[in-house]
């Protein structure tokens, strides 16, 4: 397509969460489209309008239809495009506004985390062709038998990316109501520094472990087609964070984000027999009960007894643990414990992989502060400790303090 300077944009929700927002959002794409720019927008549900929905949805029933919820959340897209739509035509910009199906986004037929498996392009290049800007219902699509799927969280990031890569543009720009990717949370950390490049591995790293500026399926997507995300601001004109590959990066800190996740619990499993099979008979039954697992370390203590713990979300925990309480006798199990209250700080940078000591330095500057180090789990890039919750800001701040702030220095 090289006759079209195509540029993909997606406006998440509070971008697009009233009038007056959407006004600006169609003012900024008219500066693009006077630079010459043919343009793609994906747009995401307004402001809370999912949430809503979901609420509603419960007001009905309490276990709804995983394909009628997806008919149901598909909506709130709807009506965000169609109303920037209407926004481009008031200021003299030609538009057309899409939903997933009609250009034809095809996923699987997994309701509410439905995967993407092919785009048409042909009605969006026809329609560009034509000089307008190309409105897409971020979140959806269709499956084979041309029932409405949604894609989960960070659905519409996906989208974007998608569309990015089957229009084969290098670049996908991700508005948002932060200026970049950060350091640190801003709540947390009074002065984080924003990153102007970031890896996709840091990225995905961050997104995993509680960051929550872009979604990892997005991230994944983009690192795979090697597509440049720049995430931006919708609220003003300044330049964000490029998400882009490692080997093009100008700058590369030994810590580029600390981050604190704090929707997990902890389970641990005690004085179980230190034999094979007994890791798989326990992750094999929580996996066959789609429950997630993130950390896991054993310890191995006399008469060939060991202990494993790991990590689930929140609100997997009450069947996590009435599972492995159904294997404690089979198992030969002394107890099962859970624990609430926790959070996974993690340190994350592609500079640790030429950096010695990170580990230790991290350990050290939480032991100043007596937090004690619950589970470790390591990565090329990253470090995350399990600690008790009401240590997670302090934890951030300190290791911000020993290796970003030190740096800038």
């Amino acid at each position: 397509m090289p006759d079209l300077r195509i540029m993909v944009q997606k406006y998440g929700g509070t971008s697009v969460g009233s009038a007056e927002r959407i006004k600006a959002v169609a003012e900024r794409i008219k500066t693009y489209v006077k630079n010459g720019f043919s343009v793609v927008v994906v747009v995401s549900a307004m402001g809370k309008t999912t949430d809503e929905l979901v609420s509603l949805a419960s007001q009905i029933t309490a276990q709804p239809s995983s394909r009628e919820m997806d008919m149901l959340l598909s909506t709130g897209e709807q009506v965000s495009i169609a109303l920037l739509a209407m926004a481009l035509h008031e200021i003299g910009i030609d538009a057309i506004s899409y939903t997933g199906s009609q250009i034809k986004v095809l996923t699987d037929g997994n309701f509410t985390r439905a995967k993407i498996e092919s785009i048409s392009t042909d009605r969006i290049m026809k329609s560009l062709r034509e000089n307008k800007v190309v409105i897409v219902a971020g979140f959806q699509g269709i499956d084979n038998e041309e029932n409405i799927t949604t894609l989960g969280r960070g659905g519409s990031d996906t989208s974007a990316v998608a569309l990015a890569a089957v229009l084969r543009t290098r670049d996908c720009e991700i508005y948002t109501d932060v200026n970049g990717v950060y350091t640190a949370d801003p709540r947390i950390i009074g002065q984080p520094i924003k990153l102007s490049q970031v890896s996709y591995d840091e990225m995905l790293e961050l997104a995993r472990l509680g960051a929550a500026v872009l979604h990892s399926r997005s991230v994944e997507f983009a690192k795979k087609h090697n597509i440049r995300l720049h995430v931006r601001s919708s609220f003003n004109y300044e330049e964000g964070t490029i998400v882009m590959p490692k080997e093009e990066m100008m700058e590369k800190y030994v810590i580029s984000g600390v981050t604190a996740k704090r929707d997990e619990a902890k389970i641990t499993i005690r004085d179980i027999p230190d034999r094979p099979g007994i890791a798989a008979r326990v992750f094999g039954l929580l996996g066959e009960n789609k429950i997630y697992v993130n950390m896991i370390v054993q310890s191995t203590g006399k008469d060939n007894k060991a202990s494993v713990s790991f990590t689930v979300l929140k609100s997997d925990l009450d069947r996590a643990v009435k599972l492995c309480e159904g294997l404690k006798k089979e198992l030969g199990a002394s107890a099962v414990e859970a624990k609430q209250n926790i959070a996974i700080v993690s340190a994350v940078g592609v500079g640790m992989l030429s950096s010695y000591g990170v580990a230790g330095k991290i350990f050290q500057v939480l032991s100043e502060q007596n937090i004690n180090i619950e589970m470790i789990s390591t990565s090329e890039i990253g470090i995350s400790c399990v600690i008790d919750d009401v240590y997670a800001e302090l934890a951030q701040k300190v290791i911000h303090r020993a290796f970003i702030d030190m740096e800038q220095q």
